[in-house]
């Protein structure tokens, strides 16, 4: 039974692409565009979430002052509870990525596309050679999950992570290393 598939012009863009289809990554919602500290305040007044990254932020006022402040946009607000207010604007307007699931750091990868070590270059996941397969429950998905919750895991940052620490801890470091100087790469997780 075939697994989620990632595509992409290199191993990191399609492990980037398998990654994104099964997790929501870190990202910025687009209704948050208010720059004003009014128009801000009155949107995370909003909602509960809204609410929370205030408190989070350290604004702590009466509900009488915050209503003050909502009820008039000229009303003079010292710039220390402004800051507060972008801060938790900012923080609100950020959704965590989800944690990467234990059957994709578990699973079985297969990986179609040009494979290369010391002398040997191939094209793997055809009728001449078989996809490069990696028993990814071998590796240390620390880092790469770290990367990945900060939203600060590039495609090929996740290409360097995943041949140092997932593919060496299945296979070895190959004859001269593993590279992958394709152009289309597809990504099967069993």
């Amino acid at each position: 039974m075939a697994g989620p598939t990632g595509h992409g012009g290199s191993l990191g863009a399609a492990l980037g692409d398998l990654l994104r289809s099964q997790v929501t990554p870190r990202h910025r919602l687009s209704s948050y565009t208010a720059k004003h500290w009014h128009a801000q305040l009155s949107q995370l007044t909003a909602t509960h979430r809204g609410y929370r990254a205030l408190v989070d932020a350290g604004l702590r006022v009466t509900t009488r002052t915050l209503l003050n402040w909502l009820s008039d946009s000229k009303y003079t607000v010292r710039r220390s509870y402004r800051d507060l207010i972008h801060t938790a604007y900012e923080n609100a307007a950020v959704v965590p990525a989800e944690p990467i699931p234990d059957p994709v750091k578990r699973g079985q990868f297969e990986i179609s596309g040009l494979v290369k070590t010391g002398d040997d270059e191939r094209e793997r996941g055809n009728r001449r050679a078989a996809p490069l397969r990696i028993d990814g429950s071998r590796g240390d998905w620390d880092e790469i999950e770290e990367l990945w919750l900060a939203g600060a895991l590039t495609d090929d940052e996740f290409e360097d992570h995943f041949i140092d620490v997932i593919i060496v801890a299945d296979i070895g470091e190959g004859t001269d290393g593993w590279d992958f100087p394709g152009t289309t790469y597809a990504v099967e997780v069993r």
